[in-house]
């Protein structure tokens, strides 16, 4: 449709409806089957004669519409004093800056020939299509930081052996300044996937609002559109430096598109530069990637002013949250279940906890030197870590009380009770515990010996040991059986002359009499 050609009513339908209805440009189309761009063109015109409004004053009838909208061309006057879009565009990113206050610095700098409010902001949305697709959404400062890893490795050769290691590449990018951050690691793994983390804030100087991770494993447990399950590691992590993670959704890649655009721009200008050199330890990788990274954080923006390392300065630097005081410790953490034992194994070693928490779940906090373990929030163990495979860690204020006796248990604090009870009943444990080949086969025997000072005193069962021994009856049962029956309380020697008497009587017949 040439431009002035609609009818008077369109034209006083396109503006009921924009300042009216207050409908977009493109339903106005639809609803008068025109084109959008028609709709703009008289849109624009309006705002140029500065009736953005309706019902239209009254001095606006029909002829004065159709001598300054039908008979005109349409066309923004050169004398109107256009903003530096770019300048703008970077200015939103600013902590609470909005579209309209910088519309009122404009105006206030151009009193006389300033677009009006809405004209403004449709030349500013026509300008950002300008911008390629990662740079499309608007960042605040100091907002968020994306993380991801690239998908290419960079090899260390092993000098000794001369094997391959592929190094991962972490990479962290400033949300509204596209700084940028990039490491090696070993793996993807938590350890490195966290400490990555505190290291990338290090750079910063700071730590943003939001981390936007992918659904990697090691950050999120379990990935869901509305409330993803982060791993409890990560999200201690997390805590420490008060930051809080936001993952990205699941299949949708404009959610990290400065984290793509990251990895893209390392890959280029980073990656590719080493591609044809050889590295023998990590730290050598790493002290060549941060050379690189300087590089890339200075070189300047090709459609905006500035460099990466600038817009940080300019505007992330001041909006980030200080660094915690104290320092980050890589503190793995996972469920454990408590073992008949009242032992969790974490890491093939064992470490116990309070007998009643048997068969319960508990959390385990582990790093290089501790172990935590706690239930229902509450800490209930405390060990220092083990790195044996197989070994174990018991507290004995977690055991059940005859579990601690039995700990308590070894030769010398069995013969010092024995002792006290009388010289016979150590002679008696002496004697149980070189009989065996292990003095632990002897230890219940004894331990049943002992206990019998509940029942009997010290005299008594030091009498019927002696007994016991002088006799050959010295099993435990025959030592319980002499005191039940009293036969500790009869003299020896005269049960021995009551036996000689008997075994000697004239109507018994004498061994050699039935050859």
């Amino acid at each position: 449709m040439p431009n002035g050609t609609i009818s008077m009513r369109k034209l006083k339908s396109i503006l009921q409806l924009k300042y009216g209805a207050k409908l977009p440009h493109r339903k106005i189309a639809v609803s008068l089957s025109i084109s959008p761009s028609v709709v703009s063109t008289y849109a624009a015109r309006a705002a140029q004669l500065g009736i953005e409004c309706w019902p239209l004053p009254d001095d606006w009838d029909d002829v004065r519409l159709a001598r300054e909208f039908l008979g005109t061309r349409v066309k923004c006057k050169a004398s109107r004093a256009v903003p530096d879009w770019g300048q703008l565009h970077q200015e939103l990113k600013g902590k609470g800056v909005t579209i309209e206050l910088l519309w009122q610095e404009y105006a206030e700098r151009h009193p006389n020939n300033h677009f009006s409010y809405n004209h403004f902001c449709r030349l500013y949305r026509e300008f950002k299509p300008k911008f390629s697709l990662s740079m499309r959404q608007l960042h605040k400062a100091g907002e968020k930081l994306f993380v991801d890893y690239a998908g290419q490795t960079v090899p260390i050769v092993d000098p000794d052996t001369g094997e391959t290691h592929k190094a991962q590449i972490f990479v962290a990018v400033m949300g509204a300044s596209n700084y940028t951050f990039a490491e090696a690691t070993w793996s993807q793994k938590m350890e490195d996937w966290c400490m990555s983390h505190k290291r990338a804030f290090e750079f910063m100087g700071g730590v943003p609002e939001l981390v936007i991770p992918d659904n990697l494993k090691s950050g999120v447990a379990k990935a869901c559109c509305y409330e993803p399950d982060l791993n409890p590691t990560y999200h201690q992590m997390a805590s420490h430096f008060g930051v809080a993670i936001m993952p990205a959704r699941v299949r949708k890649p404009k959610d990290k598109a400065k984290a793509e655009g990251g990895v893209l721009l390392v890959t280029r200008w980073i990656l590719a530069c080493l591609r044809r050199e050889v590295f023998y330890t990590l730290a050598q990788l790493n002290q060549r990637i941060s050379a690189l990274l300087v590089r890339l954080n200075q070189k300047v923006f090709q459609k905006i002013p500035g460099s990466r390392a600038s817009q940080f300065e300019a505007l992330d630097r001041a909006a980030l949250k200080s660094l915690p005081r104290s320092p980050y410790i890589f503190m793995q953490i996972k469920t454990v279940k408590v073992h008949l034992d009242y032992h969790v194994e974490i890491e093939r070693n064992y470490y116990s906890v309070p007998y009643a928490l048997v068969k319960k779940s508990l959390q385990a906090h582990f790093s290089e030197g501790t172990v935590r373990l706690y239930h229902e929030g509450q800490c209930v163990a405390h060990h220092v870590r083990l790195f044996t495979p197989g070994k174990q860690s018991t507290d004995k204020e977690h055991m059940p009380a005859h579990h601690r006796a039995y700990m308590d248990w070894d030769p010398g604090k069995f013969k010092q009770r024995a002792q006290n009870a009388g010289p016979h009943v150590l002679d008696w444990v002496n004697q149980k515990l070189a009989s065996k080949t292990h003095p632990e086969q002897a230890y219940r025997s004894c331990a049943g010996l002992l206990s019998l000072v509940k029942t009997y005193n010290n005299e008594r069962l030091n009498a019927a040991c002696e007994r016991g021994l002088k006799t050959g009856a010295s099993t435990f049962k025959s030592i319980k059986a002499i005191l039940k029956n009293n036969l500790d309380q009869q003299p020896t020697e005269l049960q021995l002359d009551l036996l000689e008497q008997l075994t000697t009587h004239a109507n018994l017949r004498q061994p050699h009499e039935f050859h």
